[in-house]
């Protein structure tokens, strides 16, 4: 019985430590606890479907990795479709709107400088009296190139996804935070890679795999290199639901081990079995472990 349990509840026995998110996601329910207290805030007021307000998210996201042990400074974004109310309450009238609260006040002062994380560091850092500078973040999404590209997604013992993408395409500069996040995610999968290929540079590489529009995805299983194309929804949940059906990986978002992994279907259901049984089918039970 101490075995069947064991098995049956190792994935509550293995977690990973969780990924942190670097920009505060703040709602109606929480704006007024974290924001005109014990420290300014630049606040990014934004609506899902926004085409400017994807374009931002790579450099946002950035910003507030590099602000994030900064305790005198919150980095927080809103979705004005869900809280439509905070957004109206602060004169929200396009998107994106960035605005910064300084220390202890819920007066906010419009940012109407460049959006790129160097410039929003730079007022961040003369409104709120800090000194952080814009590093380049180790990036978990493994980039391929003409050298490498069979090595690692032709493997046979890897589990690949390919994002074939343009440097210029709108739609790739949109994906990249949530790439990265999946990325991320897997990371210590060891079976597992989240690559992508810039097809300006390596364009035969593109074109021998069928690519004609940007950004296009590609999952290449183990076993069975071939490839096939990725038609799911683009959002992180999407991506990690896709991952785990097609690798048998048990992750979530935050990379965490979820409540199924390490569980085995006929090893849980012995589990089952084992306790709904008599004492005297127990012993029966227990034999099919032998």
């Amino acid at each position: 019985m101490e075995m069947l349990l064991a098995f049956g509840t190792l994935g509550l026995l293995f977690a990973s430590s969780a990924l942190a998110d670097d920009v505060l996601v703040l709602t109606q329910q929480n704006f007024d606890k974290e924001v005109g207290h014990d420290r300014g805030a630049l606040v990014e007021f934004y609506a899902p479907w926004c085409g400017h307000c994807k374009k931002l998210a790579p450099e946002f996201e950035k910003l507030g990795a590099n602000f994030k042990r900064a305790k005198s400074v919150l980095i927080g974004k809103v979705d004005c479709d869900e809280h439509k109310s905070v957004c109206t309450k602060y004169d929200v009238q396009g998107y994106p709107t960035i605005q910064w609260f300084p220390k202890g006040s819920l007066e906010p002062k419009k940012y109407v400088g460049p959006r790129t994380a160097e410039s929003l560091a730079e007022f961040v850092n003369s409104e709120g009296g800090t000194n952080v500078k814009i590093a380049n973040l180790p990036s978990s999404v493994v980039v391929l190139n003409d050298d490498n590209f069979n090595e690692i997604v032709l493997d046979e013992t890897k589990d690949v996804l390919v994002e074939f993408y343009a440097p210029w395409c709108g739609h790739c500069k949109s994906l990249t935070p949530i790439y990265e996040k999946l990325a991320t995610a897997f990371k210590l999968e060891e079976d597992v890679v989240i690559a992508n290929l810039d097809v300006d540079k390596y364009t035969d590489v593109a074109e021998n795999y069928g690519v004609s529009g940007y950004p296009t995805l590609q999952f290449f299983p183990k076993g069975n290199k071939a490839g096939e194309d990725y038609h799911g929804e683009r959002e992180l949940d999407d991506f990690v639901s896709f991952i785990n059906e097609k690798c048998g990986t048990s992750r979530d978002t935050k990379g965490q081990l979820t409540s199924k992994a390490g569980i085995l279907p006929s090893l849980d259901t012995l589990v089952k079995e084992f306790v709904s049984a008599s004492n005297d089918d127990k012993k029966t039970v227990l034999s099919k472990l032998e």
